[in-house]
């Protein structure tokens, strides 16, 4: 017989543990109280005669008090249950004594590869790590209801972030750049004037998202377009400079060659200092800033040729790359790049498709940027073209007291997400049965995020000046609270989604990408929709639907489901749920066709979408993507490419990445083995899907990379 302890681990079933315990009590209780040693044997032979394969700690503990209670041994009981009691007590005190211990052995699989951009080895970041599992540990025993935790640790739902949940703090946001070059900032007590030139304000920008990143949790995104106007201040600067110091003794021309070779020199170190210092600063909780930069041309900014400038600049200086420790020019993991297609730059004659075919080039070589189409934007937010935050959910509409749109300083409250896939399971293809449990298990989902909201309300601005007092969200008076910035929709509040593809097989035993199951799969997310407008209006937070790119969810609700629903073909014999609304990556589909079906679920998820193709050998292959990039503009808000070619990216090796003696990944170029920094393909059967590797098992090769 098999026992399932509390925290899910199955053991050996141990009879001596029982008489144990029932001969601690028996010591505390007068003599008439106790019960014989034959007693205690019988107690156990009736737990054993049960004849089960596995039983559940609790369940004995049950029997026995019960067998205690039919002897009328009451006080034993009570003594039992109290001895009971103090167990489960000294337990939940020490949850976090054998995670941290690991933490610091390095040997904690599950949370040092939890998120990519962190070196758990660093002792800097493990205190941000352990301080991680404490405050886990303090939201399951204490903050969040036992229910919560519970249909967490089951994979009904997945309150992400429980690492920070014990601070104020919140996900991500857009930041209010332009305000704090305009008016200013305050870092550690130090005025930040405005900027007087571009170099200045690419270093003030740094230093505003080292400052932003060290109070949140989420990612941060920055839209270039605010540095235009520093650009043309440089250049007016040098245009002065050179015309009070030569006047007419050097021809206008002559003198304006001059300013463009500064302004060239000043744009080349401006970006620079932006990209050394996102790479090379290091926030309090142990990484480089999450941020992304939107790279968007409006073409009724009055600095769209200054912009111009800069993007060119950007995308030029992605494409080099940064050296590594050994030199060797690799692809930086930050910051990441979104490209705006618009009339003017989609490919098709406009004055600036030079950028976009250099983001192409970028994209190609670098795998970033992702691209944002702004027509299929504005169809679907009211007209707007604006940036996702840096976790790649997207904020609402909203309109200040003069009816302003306005995106810049908002933000994103936390994100709970739900797994579809286990509510097919349990409904069985019983269609009632299955919208009756997402019902209860949306009601779930609310009361979980309400939880997140209400841990925000009543948070002081002193929290993080540089957010609330400073600019980068709002301008607040020391000791105001933050609570007006988390109704009426100024912030967001998201429910993310994990599985459509599996759940759509599990109820109608097809893809989502067949009619039959498209129509299941739309009416399953307009209810989730449903759900997300209807919490809005009752509640005035600004509940968005998340298409959430939250890759270890996906093998962790399989895995909980794989455990407790054993292996279902399609389902939990992949080791993996499809993320979001994403078509299966073993299906036969084109990167067109790919993008026309998930562009009718982006509009639906309007709180988060982003879809993915594979296009094969990229960096060899720049007309073909060009030509997705053109269907990108007319067909899908959001989108980005991978690449099937085997690719290193930290030294640019182009061949066959090699296994080494360990199982793993190696570039026979560089030796580079973090398999973060490379396309791996193999061709030997043919196989064309997507390559990954198992959570927390860093020396197992998943057996789809090779299709044994």
């Amino acid at each position: 017989m098999k026992v399932t302890k509390r925290d899910g681990r199955v053991v050996d079933y141990d009879r001596n543990k029982i008489i144990v315990a029932i001969q601690k009590a028996n010591a505390e209780v007068d003599r008439y109280e106790q019960v014989s040693e034959e007693k205690i044997d019988a107690i156990v032979a009736g737990i054993e005669n049960k004849h089960v394969d596995n039983l559940q700690v609790e369940d004995i503990q049950d029997m026995i008090e019960q067998k205690l209670m039919s002897e009328h041994k009451y006080a034993l009981a009570k003594k039992y249950i109290i001895y009971r009691y103090t167990r489960e007590m000294v337990r939940r005190a020490n949850t976090t004594d054998d995670s941290i211990m690991s933490l610091i052995q390095n040997s904690n699989k599950d949370v040092m590869e939890e998120n990519s951009n962190k070196n758990a080895y660093i002792a800097s970041t493990q205190r941000d790590l352990i301080a991680g599992e404490v405050s886990k540990d303090l939201t399951k025993r204490v903050l969040l209801p036992e229910k919560i935790v519970k249909a967490h640790e089951d994979g009904v739902l997945h309150f992400h972030d429980m690492d920070y949940y014990l601070q104020s703090i919140f996900n991500c946001c857009l930041i209010n750049i332009g305000d704090m070059f305009e008016h200013g900032t305050v870092m550690n007590g130090k005025l930040i004037e405005s900027p007087k030139s571009f170099q200045v304000a690419c270093t003030v920008m740094t230093q505003i998202i080292s400052a932003v990143a060290s109070s949140q949790y989420g990612g941060q995104s920055v839209d270039v377009r605010h540095l235009g106007k520093y650009l043309r201040m440089t250049r007016e600067k040098y245009e002065r400079h050179y015309e009070e110091k030569y006047g007419d003794k050097v021809p206008a021309e002559v003198r304006k060659a001059f300013a463009d070779d500064r302004i060239a020199d000043e744009l080349r170190s401006g970006v620079q200092t932006i990209q050394y210092q996102i790479n090379t600063l290091m926030t309090t909780n142990g990484q480089s800033p999450f941020v992304t930069l939107f790279l968007n041309l409006d073409k009724d900014d009055p600095y769209i040729a200054e912009n111009a400038m800069i993007i060119e600049e950007i995308l030029n200086q992605r494409i080099e790359g940064i050296k590594n420790e050994k030199g060797v020019y690799v692809t930086p993991a930050f910051p990441k790049l979104i490209y705006v297609l618009d009339e003017h730059n989609c490919l098709r004659g406009g004055k600036y498709d030079y950028l976009t075919r250099l983001a192409v080039k970028c994209s190609a070589k670098r795998m970033y940027p992702d691209y944002i189409s702004a027509k299929k934007m504005r169809e679907n937010y009211e007209g707007n073209v604006f940036s996702c935050m840096g976790c790649r959910s997207f904020l609402t509409p909203w309109k200040d007291e003069n009816g302003n749109y306005k995106f810049e300083g908002r933000f994103n409250q936390g994100v709970v997400s739900l797994n579809l896939p286990q509510i097919g399971i349990l409904a069985e293809g019983d269609e009632e049965k299955f919208w009756s449990l997402l019902e209860e298990r949306l009601a779930l989902c609310f009361e979980a995020l309400m939880c997140r909201h209400h841990a925000l309300e009543g948070t002081l601005s002193n929290v993080s000046p540089i957010h609330w007092q400073y600019g980068a969200i709002a301008r607040l008076k020391p000791g105001e609270t933050i609570d007006k910035l988390l109704h009426n929709g100024y912030s967001t509040i998201s429910l993310g989604y994990i599985g459509l593809y599996e759940v759509t097989k599990l109820m109608t035993g097809v893809s989502h990408t067949d009619p039959k199951g498209t129509d299941f799969a739309l009416r399953l997310m307009k209810r989730l929709r449903l759900a997300c407008d209807t919490w809005k209006l009752e509640t005035g937070i600004g509940f968005g639907l998340y298409g959430t790119p939250a890759e270890s969810l996906c093998y962790r609700f399989a895995e909980i489901d794989k455990k407790r629903f054993g292996v279902i073909a399609d389902v939990t014999d992949k080791g993996y749920y499809t993320n979001s609304y994403h078509v299966d990556v073993r299906e036969k589909i084109d990167a067109f066709e790919k993008f026309t079906f998930e562009s009718q679920f982006q509009n639906i998820s309007s709180g988060g979408a982003i879809s993915y193709v594979e296009i094969p050998n990229m960096r060899h292959n720049l007309e073909a993507l060009e030509d997705v990039v053109r269907f990108i503009y007319d067909n899908i808000q959001y989108a980005e490419f991978n690449t099937k070619s085997d690719y290193c990216h930290v030294c640019g090796f182009d061949g066959e990445i090699i296994i080494n003696d360990d199982l793993e990944w190696e570039c026979p170029q560089c030796h580079n083995k973090d398999r973060n920094r490379m396309n791996v393909t193999r061709r030997t059967c043919g196989y064309l899907g997507e390559n990954f590797w198992n959570v927390g098992k860093t020396k197992e090769i998943n057996a789809r990379v090779l299709h044994l």
